[in-house]
């Protein structure tokens, strides 16, 4: 499978943070962990799989995936490729009057956001194109004509940035105070911006930080402390759903993605 990452176009840049295209010429298993970021996916070639325990069911060729508490497992079939663009946190709403929250935990259709006729024009574009290059040109067209929102909310993005300072380690109840809001309106808001509670969206940050840090810990045992856990079983737990795997299975792979 190859990966490959292409910044947007700066008028772009507050709303996505990178497009990612994948090509498998030979069929493939795939997991990723809960990210920060909402993704939109465009598959122009081949099919991709979506593992439910031991069910699998076929994607759409254009899907949107909502932020969500746990991992997910892909087949791509020989011969597959998809072009990905992940949104910065919040920056879907640029371009969809969609609540955020109401995609939590969800792979829906994009024809639920954009229109079904203008998707299938777009798959076929990219599917037809010469090269990635003029892929990214044609994905970057489509959104800049979708922009409709531009309005940052600074509220939002204060949290965001305050969360992420303290890697996700903090009570939602003084990340309100510290904005003055009430935590009700705060946790209403936040989840309409960015589709999931502040809660689930520093654990999130709390357990990709522990993940990229892990390589500086003496043990396994002082990074779950670091992250702010002492109680192991509940860390275990919590881990497995985030990855799929026990920590030391997970670590043991040597794939801290």
């Amino acid at each position: 499978m190859k990966v490959e990452k292409f910044l947007p176009a700066i008028a772009l840049q507050p709303f996505v943070r990178e497009f990612i295209i994948i090509e498998s010429d030979l069929a493939t298993d795939s997991s990723t962990i809960p990210d920060t970021s909402m993704v939109m996916s465009f598959r122009y070639k081949g099919r991709v799989q979506m593992m439910e325990g031991d069910e699998k069911s076929n994607l759409p060729a254009t899907v949107v995936s909502g932020l969500r508490k746990s991992s997910r497992h892909f087949t791509y079939e020989e011969n597959t490729s998809n072009l990905l663009v992940v949104f910065t946190e919040g920056g879907i709403n640029a371009f969809s009057r969609t609540p955020a929250h109401e995609l939590f935990e969800q792979h829906v259709h994009s024809g639920n956001l954009f229109h079904s006729s203008t998707l299938n024009e777009i798959l076929e574009r990219l599917a037809e194109a010469a090269n990635k290059t003029d892929r990214i040109k044609i994905m970057q067209s489509f959104l800049l004509r979708h922009l409709t929102n531009t309005k940052a909310d600074l509220l939002i993005d204060n949290a965001l940035q305050l969360i992420k300072r303290q890697n996700g380690i903090i009570r939602v109840k003084d990340l309100a105070a510290s904005l003055y809001i009430s935590q009700d309106a705060f946790e209403k808001r936040f989840r309409t911006m960015v589709g999931s509670t502040p809660k689930q969206y520093a654990s999130i940050v709390r357990l990709r930080h522990l993940i990229n840090a892990y390589p500086s810990f003496h043990s396994l045992t002082d990074a779950s402390y670091e992250a702010g856990y002492f109680d192991q079983s509940h860390f275990i737990k919590d881990f497995r759903l985030f990855t799929g795997q026990t920590p030391k299975d997970f670590f043991r792979s040597g794939q801290y993605w």
